[in-house]
């Protein structure tokens, strides 16, 4: 029997690790039981949620027209190349967020429109994320992977915890899911079996069995496969160089130089190559299906991230944002680059006759529309076809409409990936148009 044949999906393996593999005309995978001489099925529907806090530049984040002459805000001039595959979308907001006007208590329900707990208490919804992992994201080996580039915060401010401006994704109303802030443990979660690190690199570790598989495929499928191991290469290298640099950048410590050895395996220095290990680890767990449901905390909302690879290193991302500067403009763009970033990555890398990003569904928010705290409407960008479901290059308004609520849009998600609860949050129908 070939042992490369799984009734789920393909991997390669070696001692305390296993790698599944990206999507092959000649293997089968996303739950194919057919031989391997005949095509495999379509790819699956994942789904990325990306956040930064704070909102943006009142006066650039917009979008107009359809199509090719779709016209982009200087906020999201990063996605220019994508806007084929991108969906403006306007006016939705989370009533429940409206309440305490604060950054907790417009964060902490952001993605599952329940009403927050203050004094003391911690109570939030399962958010949209975690409700599609506990259905759809079963089948993987790691049903969901929460990543972010900010630590929590554990405060609290005007009677709500800063845990809701620090946590986006709950796995249950009084349970934020664990953020991993160290690319080294996303790594080892999504490739290592084992619950320590060890010091073998995961290709090392799988050579042998990638050398089988490789006699086994097509001759594209051999290409598709060194790419991969290539990319793996890469951002295994990187994460073993993350820290080195010097540079401290986020808060401030107490310290001008640190009083204790650094840490090994620790948080990137640099704010910008953390974001993207954090992306391309996002990209290689869908592309090897690994998991189909990734939330990406880029900061905190009442973020004390700055950011000295800009220039910008006068004042943090919160105080920041109470202005409409051309450098709160460029730390805007910053972090739009990253998801654009993720989503040329995704569209890049091929599955049948679709890109990864067509199979995926990408948003892309706030939870303000500026560092005013204005959040009667929330900003929110979708990226991706979602399996073929979700037409680009169109701008949403649901500004004059009724019935605007954001979760409106978690049930249309929702169904994109063929999971109908009938409710979510504070709606009982999708949004008709995405």
């Amino acid at each position: 029997m070939n042992r490369h044949l799984f009734s789920r999906r393909t991997f390669l393996r070696g001692v305390g690790v296993s790698m599944a593999l990206p999507w092959m005309e000649s293997l089968p995978v996303w739950g194919d039981t057919a031989p391997a001489s005949k095509p495999a099925s379509e790819a699956p529907v994942r789904l990325a949620v990306l956040f930064s806090g704070n909102g943006f530049h009142s006066q650039e984040w917009w979008a107009r027209g359809e199509g090719a002459q779709l016209e982009l805000g200087k906020v999201l001039a990063p996605l220019q190349d994508l806007r084929s595959k991108m969906v403006f979308v306007r006016g939705l907001y989370n009533a429940e967020a409206q309440k305490g006007n604060i950054h907790s208590s417009q964060t902490g329900n952001l993605l599952s429109g329940a009403p927050l707990a203050s004094g003391g208490e911690i109570r939030s919804g399962t958010s949209v994320d975690q409700w599609i992992a506990q259905q759809y994201g079963r089948s993987t080996k790691v049903p969901s992977l929460v990543l972010g580039c900010e630590k929590s915060n554990p405060s609290v401010h005007k009677n709500y915890s800063m845990i809701y401006s620090s946590h986006i994704s709950w796995s249950s109303p009084t349970s934020p899911t664990p953020l991993e802030i160290y690319p080294a443990l996303a790594f080892d979660r999504m490739f290592k079996d084992g619950a320590s690190r060890g010091d073998k690199s995961v290709l090392d570790a799988v050579l042998a069995d990638a050398t089988d598989l490789r006699r086994r495929i097509s001759n594209p499928d051999q290409r598709k496969l060194d790419e991969y191991l290539d990319s793996v290469r890469d951002v295994e290298l990187r994460i073993e160089g993350a820290g080195r640099k010097g540079e401290l950048q986020g808060w401030r410590p107490t310290l001008e130089k640190p009083n204790i050895p650094r840490p090994p395996e620790g948080i990137p220095q640099d704010i910008g190559e953390h974001m993207r290990l954090m992306a391309d680890l996002l990209v290689l767990g869908f592309q090897t299906d690994t998991t189909r449901i990734t939330t990406l905390k880029l900061n905190n909302d009442h973020s004390s991230l700055r950011f000295p690879n800009l220039g910008v290193d006068y004042m943090i991302h919160h105080l920041l944002s109470h202005s409409d500067t051309a450098d709160w403009l460029k730390v805007n763009q910053f972090f739009v680059e990253q998801v654009a970033y993720i989503g040329r990555k995704l569209n890049s890398i091929q599955e049948g006759s679709r890109t990864l990003l067509d199979n995926t569904l990408l948003m892309y928010c706030s939870s303000m529309m500026s560092g005013n705290h204005n959040n009667d409407e929330l900003p929110v960008v979708l990226l991706g076809g979602g399996g073929g479901r979700v037409q680009g290059g169109r701008v949403l308004n649901y500004r004059e409409k009724p019935d605007r609520q954001m979760c409106r849009l978690y049930l249309s998600m929702l169904d994109k990936m063929n999971l109908h609860p009938g409710e979510f949050g504070d709606a009982r129908l999708p949004l008709e148009e995405v």
